[in-house]
């Protein structure tokens, strides 16, 4: 497929640019570009069908089946798309007053209130503007909790379980912290023997997801925190896989002290293009002090229309949809993993939470295929793959998150295909290499792309 730039004819034009709203200013020539700009020129039509075919090369939930694993990609009512796309909402500015917002206001003060109630936290901040964000204000949080009680200097660990998400050591690390890795033990959970050598007067606190990348729930919860706190560290709770236990457990009953929520995955809006995102930190009494002096990790008041949005889906579910959604997203989890369990190797047994994990470890050693392969395979079969090679504490791991949002044909579809993909491959293991076959763009080199890529364009001359 061409870009525009490659389609451009000399001449050809279209009006889009509106008058300007303000007086003309004309810089001084000394600022100007004296260089062309090289701007495609074309028309009205050809920019719409540019962007037509565009959207028909790309996959989004509307298409089809989108499990991918700790992200929790699910449908999104449109009615919080048109609330948010109230000028009420979206015309409002970061530097109006308060007096001038008060419905802006109240969306926040709301938010906060039911958040609190889902979580067992005392306040939530809406400034972070991503998942990532929100951690990194949490352990903010930590730090500034033991530099204010005179220990900044002395605890300078954090401890993340093996299977934690990539963000965790990275945050902790960006706060200037180092991490120091707890096991898991076979079945996914912590390894309390190996939490209890490591919690010492060293360590600021402990990042935990739970249920974790494996889709399990800790049943140990409870002792982890408390092992925590008496060796004077803190906890905090990632909120990427809180979709499953909203309004059934609160991570501040299990003995959390912070914690950042994935607005734009648990309580709807559309993602996975680059944004936008938030990720809301609620924390304890006791770090509300803290925050006062840490909270400025963005500009203005964060994301506002994504706490819209997770306002609508709250208050559109009420209290027990919540639940529902919560209990839903278990329950097509368990029934996929029961009907591939008979063909694939999953690494956890018994029950899993929201997600559970496959491995191709033998199937890579005996027949050569990898869960790569796999995985592309499932494109010509109108799904988007699974996470792949995460948790890596899982050789040839597939995370599989079905949601709550998909039906039991569909979940029926995906188990026929996943078991078809596998058997085939296990027929002809040479042709692995070959898939997606029906794709525009088939197999492409996605080492070189990683090593060497291309990121403009340039004109040839």
């Amino acid at each position: 497929m061409e870009l525009l730039f490659e389609k451009t004819v000399s001449g050809r034009q279209t009006s889009y640019i509106p008058e300007l709203e303000v007086p003309f200013y004309q810089y001084e020539d000394k600022y100007l570009n004296e260089q062309s700009l090289d701007f495609p020129e074309l028309s009205e039509l050809d920019v719409s069908r540019h962007y037509s075919e565009l959207e028909r090369r790309t996959f989004g939930i509307n298409q089809g089946f989108y499990p991918l694993g700790s992200c929790t990609m699910k449908y999104n009512p449109r009615f919080h798309e048109q609330v948010a796309s109230l000028p009420g909402f979206c015309d409002i500015h970061p530097l109006q007053s308060l007096e001038s917002v008060p419905g802006a206001k109240f969306i926040y003060e709301k938010s906060e209130e039911l958040l609190c109630k889902i979580t067992g936290m005392d306040y939530m901040s809406f400034q972070p503007a991503a998942g990532a964000q929100g951690e990194f204000l949490g352990i903010l949080l930590i730090k500034k909790f033991h530099e204010k009680n005179g220990e900044g200097g002395t605890r300078s660990k954090i401890l993340i379980p093996d299977s934690a998400h990539g963000t965790n050591p990275a945050t902790a690390a960006l706060c200037g912290l180092n991490v120091v890795t707890v096991r898991s033990t076979n079945e996914g959970y912590m390894d309390l023997n190996h939490l209890r050598e490591l919690a010492n007067t060293e360590i600021a606190g402990l990042m935990l997801t739970n249920p974790n990348t494996l889709g399990v729930f800790d049943p140990n919860i409870c002792e982890i925190t408390k092992i925590v706190h008496e060796a004077g560290g803190l906890c905090y709770y990632d909120g990427a896989n809180l979709n499953p236990i909203m309004n059934i457990a609160r991570p501040g009953d299990m003995g959390f002290d912070c914690i950042h929520l994935n607005l734009h995955k648990t309580f709807s809006t559309p993602h996975g293009g680059g944004g936008p995102g938030a990720g809301a930190v609620g924390m304890k009494e006791l770090l509300k002090e803290c925050y006062d002096e840490v909270w400025k990790v963005k500009a203005f008041h964060g994301h506002f229309l994504v706490v819209v949005r997770a306002l609508c889906y709250l208050l559109t579910l009420g209290e027990k949809g919540i639940r529902d959604s919560a209990v839903q997203s278990v329950l097509s989890a368990n029934y996929m993993k029961k009907q591939l369990e008979d063909t694939f190797t999953i690494k956890q047994k018994g029950f899993c939470m929201h997600e559970f994990v496959i491995t191709l470890e033998e199937e890579s050693k005996n027949y050569g295929f990898r869960a790569l392969d796999v995985a592309k395979a499932f494109i010509d079969y109108q799904m988007y793959p699974p996470t792949m090679y995460f948790p890596q504490i899982i050789p040839e791991a597939l995370m599989v998150e079905p949601t709550e949002t998909e039906s039991k044909e569909t979940l029926d579809y995906a188990v026929e295909i996943y078991k078809k993909v596998y058997q085939d491959l296990k027929r002809d293991p040479d042709s692995a290499k070959d898939y997606p076959k029906t794709t525009p763009i088939h197999r492409p080199d996605e080492v070189s792309a990683a090593r060497n890529p291309k990121l403009r364009w340039r004109k040839e001359t």
